[in-house]
């Protein structure tokens, strides 16, 4: 079972490709998520990685947590499930 990564403290610059040749040192990555503003499209700062197995997700965390990436100390953790989430109603107030 795949398991989901957290990665923070990205570079605005950051583009799906850069965090996948990253993590690919670790082991397969399935997805690549970077989050983005909605109105605006510019990068938040963080984003999710997808890798094959949690032994290549501990091994990412290990080698890349804490380390210089595009300028800056990337944090890499586990991600949390969000178990409270409601469905998002995409209206606008």
């Amino acid at each position: 079972m795949s398991t989901k990564l957290y990665v923070g403290n990205l570079s605005y610059e950051i583009e799906n490709a850069d965090l996948e040749n990253l993590f690919s040192a670790s082991g397969t990555v399935v997805t690549v998520n970077i989050v983005k503003d909605r109105d605006s499209g510019r990068v938040k700062g963080f984003g999710f990685v997808e890798m094959t197995n949690s032994s290549e997700a501990n091994l990412a965390i290990e080698n890349l947590n804490e380390t210089e990436f595009m300028g800056r100390n990337i944090k890499v953790n586990l991600a949390l499930e969000n178990r409270n989430s409601r469905p998002r109603n995409d209206r606008r107030y």
